[in-house]
């Protein structure tokens, strides 16, 4: 019973309640400084090692498929040019050859006339469809304002 009572808080041996007139002046549970967990130092430092290996391999595969993406838009370009110039010249064995098939029927200055012609008239259509879809394009983009204008 006796050490019942030289325990703080403890006002008798049959109640075990704490004693709420006594204040203890010790060091409270909580400061107001608190202590950095180093666990939790280490755990962001491997958060952003992680990030900045992240952000490396990131930038290092970007890099790569953008000198991939290059190479494959290069040859393609090259392919275009080639194939173009085969059409050019495949458009221009057209020519020749309707111009000796119609030489023997008109002459040659007749002939060369024919298919210069039919290719002129050809061009004129082709830009006249082109014109009037950039027209078309155009008044997509116009405002009203403008149209009345």
């Amino acid at each position: 019973m006796a050490e019942a009572q030289g325990q703080t808080g403890a006002n008798s041996v049959e109640d075990g309640s704490p004693d709420l007139t006594e204040i203890k002046t010790g060091e409270p549970e909580h400061s107001s400084d608190p202590q950095i967990d180093p666990s939790l130092m280490d755990e962001a430092s491997a958060l952003i090692d992680n990030a900045r290996t992240y952000a490396e391999a990131e930038l290092g595969f970007q890099k790569t498929r953008a000198a991939f993406a290059g190479r494959l838009l290069g040859v393609s370009l090259a392919l275009v040019v080639v194939a173009l110039i085969l059409l050019h010249i495949a458009f221009l064995a057209l020519a020749v050859g309707l111009v000796l098939a119609f030489e023997s029927v008109v002459g040659i200055w007749g002939s060369i006339g024919i298919v210069f012609g039919g290719l002129m008239l050809v061009v004129a259509l082709l830009g006249w469809s082109a014109f009037t879809r950039v027209k078309k394009l155009a008044a997509l983009f116009s405002s009203p304002k403008e149209d009345d204008a």
